[in-house]
This record gives structure tokens, C-alpha cells and sequence, in this order.
């Protein structure tokens, strides 16, 4: 059975004793308990936080979140995606939040090469559909090709044409001369349309990536936008080191102009009032707000964690499913790259623009592991007589407690996955593709009334 990370509080206070040597009847003499409650907090049999858990943190040297929180989402995430991807190992794996608890520099160390792995496949796919798709890259291509035609030609004739008058012979050197400053511009431009930095040591290879960082690093809350309003987002943007392009650097100014508009509808001590008094019911703080769904849900999101009641995650999509926000939270991964299970409320709520949806789902590959997701897709902005309708998705992600603690009992949640490739679901209706997991441990997803469920052809 997998651990949570909240049960590991205990397995990572033993490691990080043992490492010291200590025996545990020292360690509980010094933070002043006894040993056998020790014992027990060390078992995962009590749950501790305070300044208990602090004062065991500074005892054993280590900072406090290590303890409390253990490994992070996107560390378990990664982990848990490097297992399952590849198929020619077989046996029985240590849980990832064991793993990273245990062996946390050899986990990021698998993390961050899992994630390189990942990066470059994706690079190495973008690049291969630009070469059979590209009308941009075909026409540079094309231009390539006839200069360097028109170039050979022009020295074909200088050669070859005896005698030649001179001011022919002076067409002819400055065509070539001409011709190949264009062959050396056209060919800088092909290289920078076709060039990624593929060698940034922390896999941040895209804008996408490097807003995606930038947003991780502040915990995605800058409370000098709070406070200082629009001056702050210039300052914030022209010194963060992990905005290295233009690009990024220009989807993290929208960012922060699109966060400071929801701070300025739910100012931060508005915000933990009404959670205060609602709890994560995004509906219900809409409604006491007077505010539209789809701010709250970001805004939520963009809390302190220590003003909610827990983690939440969140992830946004446009209406061609692609993710412009992914925020992580333990019990659902988000995909990086390529397409995710279509089952997911975010892209089903396209379809039904303003519509609040409250889904309980569970993912193929967590045991035990339930969440509870708010969707709304919203317009952009408003609109006018002969503008389109573009909408946005928006999907809160909160964690739920197994409502059974002795788990014999599931609850009535929706199986869901993250991509058809390494989804356990069996015969689902929305699969695209087979899944390179072995199918061991198959799960439907609910058939709707009066329809047959999906059967999938043999190959």
C-alpha cells in the first residue's frame, strides 16, 4: 500500500536519527517526551506538528519542512512516472514517497535525469512534426535551395564561358556576392527558428518552462504585487534569474498582471476570511464575494498554504487543451508534455462555458488516492459584437482523506488517468491509444446509463 506523504512525517524523523546515531530514548529526552511516544511518532502512529515537530527539526539539524512535508509533488510525480515508463524492468518497487524520504538526493538526482529524458523526447517530437508540417520551415528550406541553385549557376558561367566580357563576368561576381549574403541570412534564420537550449541544466528548455519555474520557486505568491500593485510586477520580472527569454519574461508579465487583477478583487485578508468561514467551497466564496468563479479558483490556488486547510493544485487549459497553468498538488499529476486523459473535468467543461462542475476523481496509477476537483471555463474577457468566444478551463485540485481509514470500501469517485499511454483503465471510451502498462489491474471507468460500455478491438 502506498504511504501518503503526511504518514511519512515518522519514517523521515528515524532516518534522519539514525544518521546522526542517536537512539531514540536520547532524541526523546531531548525534545521532552517519552520514549515510547517517540516510538510511536516514529511508527506513523501519531500524527505530531506544532512545536513538537519543530523542536525535533532543530534537534536533529534539519529544516522543518523537510519533516513536515516530506518530498514534494512534482519530486513524487516524476518519480512515480519514471517507474512506470520503463516496461523492461519488472519487480517490486519501493513506494516513491518511501524512496524520496529515505534517499532524497538520489531522488532528485532520478527526478531531474527523468525529466531531461522527458524534455528532450518532447523536443525530439516537436522537431520531427516540424519537419513534415512546417510551411515555415519548408519555404526557408525552399529559399535555401534556390540560392544556392542561383549561386552555382552564376560560377557555372564564370567557369565555363570563354571568352567573357568584363562587364558581364562583374554581373555575374556581384549576383554571387549578393546570393550569398541572402544563403548566409536565410541560413541564421533557419537556425534560430530551430534553436532550443537544450543544454539548460535544469531542463528549463522552453518559455513555458521557464514561467513554470519562476512560479514554483515563489510557491506561485508574490506579496510585493499585493502590496505594491503594478510597480512591483516591472522589478520582479527584469531580476528573476529563471526568466531568461524575452518570451518568458513576457508570459510572466501577463501572469502577474492577471494575478494583481484577482488580488484586486480578493484582497488577501478578504480571501482568508471566507475560507475561514466556507472552508475550499469555491462556490459558496464566490457567492459571498459577489465574485466570479473562475478568479476565486485562481485565487485559492495563489493563497499562502498556511491560509487554507490544505495543498491544492490547479491547472488551466485553453480551448485547444493546451496547459497554460499547472500547479502541482500530491494525488493527481498533471502532465508535462503531450496529451492528457480527456476524461478530466477541465476539458469537459469547454464544452459547457460558465457551468460550475464538482467532480471526486481517483487516478489510474494512485492507490487510495482521491481528490476533489472545481471546474469553470470562462470568456477571456469581454466580448464584442463580432469577436469570438475564447474560453479558458479552469480546475482546482484539492486533496481528499480516504473517507474509509481502513480502506476496505471504496467511495464513488470517477476513475480518470493521465495519458492513454500509461493509464490502467480498462476499455474506456476515450482511449486513444494502448497503454504500455501491463494490465494487471484494470479498472472501468462508470458506464452512463442506457450505454453499452466501450470494448476495445483485439490488434
Amino acid at each position: 500500500m502506498t504511504m501518503t506523504q503526511g504518514q511519512l512525517t515518522g519514517t523521515a524523523i528515524r532516518e534522519h536519527r539514525q544518521r546522526l546515531g542517536l537512539r531514540q530514548v536520547e532524541l526523546a529526552r531531548l525534545v521532552g517526551i517519552s520514549a515510547s511516544y517517540f516510538n510511536q511518532i516514529e511508527q506513523n502512529r501519531r500524527r505530531i506538528g506544532g512545536k513538537l515537530l519543530s523542536d525535533i527539526a532543530t534537534a536533529l539539524g534539519v529544516d522543518l519542512a523537510l519533516l513536515a512535508e516530506g518530498a514534494n509533488a512534482r519530486l513524487i510525480d516524476l518519480l512515480r512516472d519514471a517507474q512506470t515508463s520503463e516496461q523492461r524492468l519488472t519487480g517490486d518497487f519501493e513506494a516513491p514517497e518511501a524512496f524520496a524520504s529515505r534517499f532524497p538526493e538520489w531522488a532528485r538526482l532520478l527526478a531531474a535525469r527523468h525529466r531531461r529524458a522527458l524534455t528532450l523526447e518532447h523536443l525530439m517530437e516537436s522537431l520531427t512534426d516540424r519537419l513534415a508540417h512546417d510551411r515555415q520551415l519548408a519555404d526557408a528550406l525552399h529559399e535555401l535551395l534556390s540560392t544556392v541553385t542561383a549561386i552555382r549557376s552564376s560560377a557555372s558561367i564564370l567557369v565555363d564561358v570563354r571568352p567573357l566580357e568584363q562587364v558581364w563576368r562583374d554581373r555575374f561576381e556581384r549576383n554571387i556576392i549578393e546570393d550569398s549574403a541572402r544563403l548566409a541570412r536565410g541560413a541564421q534564420a533557419l537556425v534560430d527558428y530551430l534553436d532550443v537550449d537544450a543544454t539548460a541544466p535544469d531542463g528549463t528548455t522552453s518559455p513555458r518552462d521557464e514561467l513554470e519555474a519562476f512560479l514554483e520557486d515563489n510557491a506561485y505568491h508574490f506579496p510585493t504585487v499585493e502590496t505594491s500593485g503594478a510597480d512591483a510586477i516591472e522589478g520582479i520580472v527584469t531580476t528573476e534569474t529563471r526568466l531568461k527569454s524575452l518570451q518568458a519574461k513576457a508570459m510572466a508579465r501577463e501572469h502577474l498582471r492577471s494575478y494583481l487583477h484577482d488580488a484586486n478583487k480578493i484582497p488577501l485578508s478578504v480571501g482568508a476570511k471566507a475560507v475561514a468561514r466556507h472552508g475550499i467551497d469555491p462556490l459558496a466564496i464566490a457567492r459571498d464575494l459577489d465574485v466570479d468563479l473562475a478568479s476565486v479558483l485562481r485565487r485559492l490556488a495563489a493563497m499562502p498554504e498556511a491560509m487554507l486547510p490544505g495543498p491544492v493544485g490547479l491547472a488551466i487549459c485553453d480551448v485547444s487543451g493546451a496547459f497554460l497553468l499547472r500547479k502541482q498538488v500530491e494525488g493527481f499529476s498533471l502532465l508535462r508534455h503531450g496529451a492528457a486523459c480527456p476524461l478530466w473535468p477541465l476539458f469537459q467543461s469547454l464544452s459547457q462555458p460558465l457551468r460550475p462542475m464538482r467532480r471526486l476523481l481517483q487516478q489510474s496509477n494512485r492507490d487510495h488516492s482521491f481528490v476533489q476537483t472545481f471546474t469553470v471555463a470562462a470568456p477571456v474577457a469581454d466580448l464584442g459584437f463580432e469577436e469570438d468566444l475564447l474560453l479558458r478551463a479552469h480546475m482546482l485540485i484539492v486533496p481528499q482523506r480516504h473517507p474509509n481509514p481502513d480502506k476496505t470500501a471504496e467511495p464513488a469517485a470517477r476513475p480518470v488517468g493521465l495519458t492513454c499511454r500509461t493509464c490502467e483503465i480498462d476499455d474506456c471510451r476515450a482511449r486513444r491509444e494502448p497503454s504500455i502498462l501491463a494490465q494487471s489491474q484494470k479498472r472501468k471507468p462508470p458506464a452512463r446509463p442506457g450505454q453499452r460500455p466501450f470494448a476495445r478491438k483485439a490488434p
